[in-house]
């Protein structure tokens, strides 16, 4: 296969992830060697940062890659986009974050009965993991959350 094929189908993966991936993922979808995934992500990083023309990036998030609008442009396109994650359950798995581990119970005291929907909408995501504890859960974040918002989970 030429590199110019292979450079094709990394910059599809990651176009089509929409999310960061590493190169692992990269190889488990494309079976293609670490070495050339890596080498295609270096061009399409010189082909997309470098350049004026392209309204696009690719970035690094840990041992990921992701591809994104570029700052300047994602401001005037925002109202485009819709939120994945609604502000509400956003505020919901914040909380989690920053008093894990917690209690649903004492989630619901802070947040009132909606809390139950919202934790069912963050599991079914992938971004929090629930363990039964007696007559109520307890709530962590997942190992996906820091990937999923692009920050390291040192």
């Amino acid at each position: 296969m030429k590199l110019e094929d292979e450079v094709k189908i990394v910059e599809s993966a990651l176009f089509s992830a929409g999310r960061a991936i590493s190169i692992d993922e990269i190889k488990e979808a494309t079976n293609l060697t670490p070495k050339k995934i890596k080498s295609a992500i270096d061009l399409l990083i010189e082909k997309y940062n470098k350049s004026e023309e392209s309204s696009v990036e690719i970035v690094r998030a840990g041992n990921k890659y992701a591809m994104q609008l570029k700052p300047a442009y994602a401001e005037h396109t925002r109202a485009l986009a819709r939120p994945e994650i609604p502000f509400n359950i956003l505020k919901t798995l914040a909380i989690i974050a920053y008093h894990q581990p917690i209690r649903q119970a004492d989630l619901r005291k802070m947040l009132g009965p909606k809390v139950y929907d919202h934790v069912d909408v963050l599991i079914s995501k992938k971004l929090i993991n629930s363990k039964r504890a007696g007559t109520t859960e307890i709530l962590t974040t997942s190992r996906l959350f820091p990937e999923y918002f692009g920050i390291d989970s040192t």
